[in-house]
C-alpha cells in the first residue's frame, strides 16, 4: 500500500513526464506497464496513464523489474543523476564507487569493505534505497557505457565489450539485447561519429543545458602543469581544449576535452547535444568506464543547472551573475591524491607561483608515460614518491614542507584516506586530523575530490574579493552567514565569486597570446 509521501512523489514525477521536461532526464525513469519498457522523462511518445506507470530511481531497478529501455528515447543516453553528489548516506557513497568501477575491479566484497559494511548489509541497503543491489547497478552501468561507446565512438564492437567491463563478448551481447531489446550491431547503426584518424578513441559525453563548458576549460587551463596537462587555444588565445594524463588501474591514460561541436548556424550535429567531446587513449581498454566516470565528475556533467540557477538566481545580488554565466559548473578531480598535494603546495601563494612550484615537482618526480599514450607526458608523482623524495624538490616554509611529507607518508601507508566515496564529514575529519591542515584546505579538497555541491570557501581571499565585486558582504563571517540562503548549492556560489578573477586572468593570458603572436608575425616578415 502506498503512503501519502510516495503518492505525492508519484504525482510530481507524472507531471514532469506529462510536460516532457528534459531537465529531469537521468534523474529517474518511467516504466510503462502496458509496453514493458522504461523511458526518460522527456520521451516524445504518447504520455501513458498515471496509474499505468511506475517510477524508478535507477535504470538497474527497472531492469530487475523486467522492463527494457525505450528504443525511441534511449534513456541511457542522458547525463547521470546529480543525486550521488548530494547524498551522504551509505547508498550514495557506494553508488559513487560503483560508477568509478570499483565492483568491476574489486567485486562486491571490495565495495563493501570501502564503505565499511558487510556484503549482505550493503546489498540490503542499496536494494531498499535504489531498487537494485551492487551487482545489478554495476551491470546497468556497464550497459550504459556500452551504449555510449556503440553510438558515439568508432571502437570495434568486440573492443566495446571489454572496454565497457564485460568479461566476454557473449555476456556483452546478452546484456545489450536484454536491456535495450536490440543487438549491439543495431545500436551501432545509430551512431554519429565524424571520421578521424588521430589514433584516439572519440566519445561524446552529454550534459544538461545550460552548460558553462568555457568556464571549466578556462579554470583548468589556468592551473595546467606542463607535461601533465595540455591546453589548446585558437588564434585569439581563447581556450578551446584541455587535456591531461592520469594514472588508472590498468596503466597511464590520456584524454582531451572540448565543448561539443556545433554545426552551421550554431545547430548541434545530428545525434549530439550539450556536453563534452572527448578524445581518449588508454593503456587498458577496461579502464575506459573509470576514465569516463572521472571526466564526468571533472567537468560536473551530471549537475542539475536548472535547480542550481533557480536558487542562486532568485537572490537579487546574484541574479546578474547567474544571467551572465548560466549553468556554471564545479571543477572535480581525476586523482584525489594529486588534488591534496596541489592544494597544500598552493596555500597562501598566487596561482602562478603555485603552478611554478607544482611544475617543478612534476618535472623532478613525475613518471613518464608511454609515447603511445602521450609523447612527453608525465604523471603527477605518487604519494610514496613524494614521501621518499619530496624534500629534494619542495621549497618554501619548513612547516609547509613537513606537512606535505607527513601527508604523503599517511596517504602512502593508508592511514589517511582521501577519495570520492567518503562522506563530506569523513573526508574533512580525516584531513584535519593531520597536523598542518586547516579548515580551508580540508574544504577545498572536499569541493574538488568529494565534488560536494554545498561547500562555501568563505575564508578564501579570492572568494571574498569576488564576493565584494558581486555586492556581497566582505567579511568572512558575514559572507558565511549570508551564503546559507543558497544552500545546498554553496559550492556554485564559490564558483560565481571566483569567476571575475578567472575572467580577468584569462583575458590577460589572451592578450599576452595575441602580443606574442604579433611579435612572431613581425619576426617572420623580417
Amino acid at each position: 500500500m502506498s503512503t501519502p509521501g510516495t503518492e505525492a512523489l508519484h504525482a510530481e514525477r507524472y507531471r514532469v513526464v506529462a510536460s516532457r521536461d528534459a531537465r529531469f532526464d537521468g534523474q529517474f525513469v518511467t516504466a510503462v506497464h502496458s509496453t514493458g519498457i522504461y523511458c526518460r522523462p522527456s520521451c516524445p511518445a504518447r504520455t501513458p496513464r498515471e496509474s499505468g506507470v511506475t517510477f524508478y530511481r535507477t535504470s538497474a531497478a527497472a531492469h530487475l523489474a523486467g522492463f527494457r529501455a525505450c528504443k525511441r528515447c534511449l534513456p541511457e543516453a542522458t547525463p547521470g543523476s546529480p543525486e550521488w553528489d548530494l547524498r551522504e548516506d551509505v547508498a550514495g557513497r557506494a553508488m559513487r564507487l560503483v560508477l568509478d568501477g570499483v565492483v568491476e575491479r574489486d567485486g562486491v566484497p571490495g565495495l563493501a569493505a570501502r564503505v565499511g559494511y558487510s556484503e549482505r548489509q550493503l546489498n540490503r541497503i542499496m536494494t531498499a534505497e535504489l531498487g537494485a543491489g551492487p551487482k545489478a547497478l554495476s551491470r546497468a552501468h556497464r550497459a550504459q557505457t556500452a551504449r555510449s561507446l556503440l553510438t558515439s565512438s568508432d571502437l570495434p564492437i568486440a573492443d566495446v565489450a571489454f572496454a565497457a567491463g564485460f568479461a566476454s563478448v557473449r555476456q556483452f551481447n546478452d546484456t545489450v539485447r536484454e536491456v535495450f531489446a536490440v543487438t549491439p550491431s543495431e545500436l551501432r547503426a545509430r551512431r554519429v561519429v565524424r571520421p578521424v584518424e588521430d589514433g584516439a578513441l572519440h566519445v561524446h559525453l552529454p550534459a544538461r543545458a545550460p552548460f558553462d563548458a568555457q568556464g571549466l576549460l578556462d579554470w583548468h587551463a589556468l592551473h595546467a602543469l606542463p607535461g601533465t596537462e595540455q591546453v589548446g587555444t585558437d588564434a585569439s588565445g581563447r581556450v578551446t581544449s584541455y587535456g591531461r594524463v592520469l594514472d588508472l588501474p590498468g596503466g597511464p591514460a590520456w584524454f582531451s576535452a572540448s565543448a561539443a561541436d556545433t554545426g552551421a548556424a550554431g545547430s548541434r550535429a545530428p545525434g549530439r547535444g550539450t556536453g563534452i567531446d572527448l578524445r581518449v587513449r588508454v593503456s587498458d581498454l577496461s579502464d575506459l568506464p573509470t576514465l569516463v566516470a572521472r571526466v564526468r565528475s571533472y567537468f560536473d556533467l551530471d549537475a542539475d543547472p536548472a535547480a542550481v540557477d533557480a536558487v542562486l538566481g532568485a537572490v537579487p545580488a546574484l541574479a546578474g551573475a547567474v544571467e551572465r554565466v548560466p549553468g556554471i559548473r564545479l571543477p572535480g578531480a581525476v586523482d584525489p591524491h594529486e588534488i591534496v598535494f596541489r592544494t597544500l603546495i598552493g596555500q597562501q601563494i598566487s596561482v602562478a607561483a603555485a603552478r611554478t612550484a607544482q611544475s617543478r615537482l612534476v618535472a623532478a618526480l613525475g613518471t613518464p608515460v608511454p609515447a603511445t599514450v602521450l609523447d612527453g607526458g608525465l604523471l603527477f608523482p605518487r604519494a610514496s614518491t613524494i614521501a621518499s623524495r619530496g624534500c629534494e624538490v619542495l621549497r618554501g616554509p619548513a612547516a609547509r614542507v613537513d606537512t606535505i611529507i607527513r601527508v604523503a607518508e599517511a596517504l602512502a601507508d593508508g592511514s589517511l584516506v582521501v577519495d570520492g566515496g567518503q562522506s563530506l564529514d569523513e573526508l574533512r575529519a580525516g584531513l584535519r586530523a593531520v597536523k598542518g591542515i586547516g579548515p580551508w584546505t580540508a574544504d577545498y579538497v572536499a569541493l574538488r575530490v568529494r565534488h560536494h555541491p554545498d561547500v562555501f570557501l568563505h575564508s578564501d581571499l579570492a572568494v571574498r574579493n569576488g564576493a565584494q565585486e558581486l555586492g556581497l558582504p566582505g567579511s568572512a563571517r558575514e559572507l558565511s552567514l549570508w551564503s546559507e540562503q543558497v544552500a545546498p548549492w554553496r559550492s556554485y556560489l564559490t564558483m560565481h565569486c571566483w569567476r571575475p578573477i578567472i575572467d580577468r586572468a584569462i583575458a590577460t593570458a589572451g592578450a599576452a597570446h595575441m602580443t606574442t603572436a604579433a611579435q612572431s608575425a613581425r619576426k617572420d616578415e623580417r
